[in-house]
């Protein structure tokens, strides 16, 4: 079963068609690994290269939006740091948690965003980066580009590009995880001590879907610059929910819990990794592709994930809107946990201590087991319909 609302708005969560685009490029230095490594760009055989781009995606219309509403450009601030987590923790997932060098890309519509709003988003990957030196984490800042795309972009896109070295023997390879191995989510949802605010866990996928399924008709009627014209009236805005209005069960609003900074797991990775690396047979980051992306990963395994998070207030109220089933909003989103470990058991108090050190919430979510087939990968989610199978 494909995920049909996502899909029927422009967006694929699978990315099948990419997948077969890419499949006959070379898999890298560690085949199988969640990011691709290359051969170190210094030519030192005792280190591998990653060089990572990704960004905000859909997130900055959100912001747009909330703007063009208050006029505040700081509307715009943490879709930084939505941009650059959603790199530099792909890139954990390796085992790099230092020495990251970061340039930005921002295309915009200058009609619609001025000088104000590029200075907030800058001024947040300087406050993203500084936050980050605090907890070991080093990113340098090697420039970028604003480039002025009007015929192109309707408002703006912030993107990033990562680059860090890493030795060999401390790659984590996801192609390593097996059958025996536990599951340790870390949770998207809270406060950690290194955030200022409570965050939903929405984090930066699955926005096209989460904007249009809570938000309301008023913004397709009103700011018809931040959609696409390709997405059908009755999949656009189709929420119920101002932008003002409050988020059941949250001390947020709507707006303010749909643009909750993407929260980074780096902290915590870079205070657990050196102390159980060898006990880590692989990382995966819960993004594109949800609580499913993990079948990606490894061979002949089953993924089952029995004792997920309780689903946080946002997620429940895109599942409440009627319009997505629970199959297919873990194929979306994270649904309350954006990082999985897959280790032995004995690692599993050292990750769940540093985490709640950190004021993360971490638990033993699922675990690893043989695939019935051993060419194909499985994963298994328990919900609250029933068990959903993949």
């Amino acid at each position: 079963m494909s995920a049909q609302s996502y899909l029927s708005r422009g967006v694929s969560p699978t990315k099948d068609d990419v997948k077969k685009a890419v499949s006959t490029q070379s898999a890298g230095a560690f085949p199988g690994a969640f990011c691709k490594l290359i051969e170190d760009m210094s030519g030192d055989p005792n280190y591998v290269c990653a060089i990572h781009a990704d960004g905000a995606g859909t997130k900055s219309s959100v912001a747009y939006l909330k703007y063009m509403e208050t006029g505040d450009p700081k509307c715009f601030f943490s879709l930084a740091q939505d941009s650059l987590v959603m790199n530099i923790d792909d890139l954990s997932c390796v085992g790099a948690t230092d020495g990251f060098i970061l340039s930005n890309t921002i295309g915009r519509n200058a009609h619609r965003i001025d000088g104000h709003c590029i200075s907030e988003i800058i001024r947040g990957y300087d406050h993203t980066i500084n936050m980050l030196k605090e907890y070991g984490v080093n990113i340098l800042m090697a420039g970028g580009e604003t480039a002025d795309v009007g015929d192109l972009v309707r408002t703006v896109i912030i993107d990033s590009t990562v680059v860090v070295r890493l030795r060999r023997e401390f790659v984590i390879g996801a192609a390593e995880i097996r059958p025996g191995d536990v599951i340790v989510g870390l949770s998207s949802f809270g406060k950690a001590v290194y955030e200022k605010e409570e965050n939903s866990g929405i984090s930066s996928n699955g926005l096209t879907a989460a904007r249009h399924i809570l938000l309301s008709k008023y913004y397709y009627e009103k700011y018809p610059e931040s959609l696409s014209e390709t997405i059908p009236e009755d999949k656009a805005y189709c929420g119920k929910y101002l932008l003002s209005d409050q988020m059941p069960n949250t001390c947020m609003t709507v707006g303010d819990a749909i643009l909750s900074p993407t929260r980074t797991f780096l902290p915590i990775l870079s205070a657990a990794l050196p102390k159980i690396r060898d006990q880590v047979s692989g990382i995966i980051h819960c993004t594109g592709g949800g609580l499913v992306k993990c079948r990606d990963f490894g061979r002949g395994v089953r993924y089952i994930k029995d004792r997920l998070f309780d689903r946080p207030a946002i997620f429940e109220e895109i599942y409440r809107s009627g319009e997505i089933p629970e199959r297919e909003l873990f194929q979306v989103f994270n649904c309350g946990h954006r990082m999985e470990i897959c280790c032995s058991r004995k690692a599993v108090n050292t990750i769940i201590s540093e985490s709640e050190r950190l004021g993360v919430e971490a638990k033993i979510i699922g675990r690893v087991e043989e695939s019935s087939d051993p060419n194909h990968n499985e994963v298994v989610i328990h919900g609250k319909e029933g068990i959903h199978r993949y």
